[in-house]
């Protein structure tokens, strides 16, 4: 009703104004007639107003429709009324909704054929890649060892790149299933051998045999992976130990990756699973990305897994995975001793 009456106060002005004009033409003429004259300005006064009623009555579902912001697409193509008014707006949302989705389609399909393309430039890369090892498996100098060195971090380089590319189709690629938290800590470390010998860092492994929790081993191993890359990578000169351990809080077992390193300052912290954000610290460190805590925050809240950080400058970083048990929790469990 507010939007009818600010469209037609324009209207109604000019109305009054003719009014107006209409009874001191009379006036000057002469010709007076109290009664005529309220009669000709009642009449005058019951047709404009049921103008605007009718107006209102069939252009209601306008001006209801204008005055609410749209919730769906799907309200672009619902029917307004019979009036002429009415038929051309609905002709016109119609039209804009065919073009728009015209237009999503064509970028849908665009990023389809993106994503593709990145998943097998990916997968071409990692044969060069696996041909560079069996190359240098024999070579011991140091010279072999700087270039694997710089092929393992291609190599990381290549699955952050693929994992972005697949989170587009994540609901297509992945299966839930009981995961044994020691033997994938275990699998992840033992890919990651290289990383911890070069920085001089070693893991120290907390973790029961009898922990499954309910997630995807995939998806999990590349969300450790990114967590004890970054744990190693600012431990390296400050600190030899990470620290990876399993416990119990209620009714989820935490998978906790804590390191010994220079920390995240403060004002950093909030900011940390922002996409490309690097802070202060990747000031320090130039290979940072700012996408690692992004894809681990991304990773488990669509695997519906919680994520706790805490972190202090000079102490060291402490990130925490919140998952659903799968076996009973014994309560009588002790946790293990930070």
């Amino acid at each position: 009703m507010s939007l009818f009456l600010r469209d037609q106060w324009a209207f109604a002005a000019f109305f009054l104004v003719q009014l107006i004009l209409l009874i001191l033409i009379f006036a000057m003429d002469g010709y007076w007639n109290e009664s005529l004259i309220i009669y000709v300005v009642f009449l005058s006064l019951f047709f404009a107003g049921a103008f605007l009623v009718v107006r209102y009555l069939t252009h209601r579902t306008i001006y209801q429709r204008l005055s609410k912001p749209v919730e769906s697409l799907e309200e672009l193509t619902q029917t307004h009324g019979n009036a002429a008014l009415c038929r051309a707006l609905d002709e016109n949302c119609l039209e804009h909704y065919r073009l728009y989705k015209e237009q999503l389609h064509a970028y849908e399909n665009k990023q389809r054929d993106y994503t593709t393309f990145i998943q097998q430039w990916v997968h071409q890369m990692k044969t060069p890649i696996s041909v560079i090892h069996l190359l240098l498996q024999d070579e011991d100098d140091s010279t072999a060892e700087s270039i694997r060195e710089e092929v393992d971090r291609i190599k990381r380089g290549l699955e952050t790149v693929l994992y972005i590319a697949r989170l587009d189709r994540f609901e297509q690629d992945f299966l839930i299933e009981p995961v044994s938290l020691r033997c994938l800590v275990q699998n992840v470390l033992a890919e990651n051998k290289r990383l911890f010998i070069r920085n001089q860092v070693y893991p120290e492994v907390k973790i029961d045999e009898q922990w499954r929790v309910e997630s995807d081993d995939k998806w999990l191993s590349f969300v450790l992976n990114q967590l004890l890359t970054n744990a190693v990578r600012y431990s390296a000169g400050k600190s030899n130990k990470v620290t990876i351990r399993a416990y119990e809080r209620g009714a989820s077992v935490l998978l906790e990756v804590q390191d010994y390193g220079i920390g995240i300052p403060p004002e950093d912290i909030r900011r940390v699973f922002q996409p490309y954000f690097t802070g202060e610290n990747g000031r320090k460190y130039p290979e940072s990305t700012g996408m690692g805590l992004y894809l681990v925050k991304e990773i488990c809240g669509r695997l519906q897994h919680g994520v706790e950080m805490e972190s202090e400058v000079g102490v060291g970083t402490t990130i925490r995975i919140v998952l659903s048990a799968v076996v009973p929790i014994l309560q009588d469990r002790k946790l293990p001793e930070s």
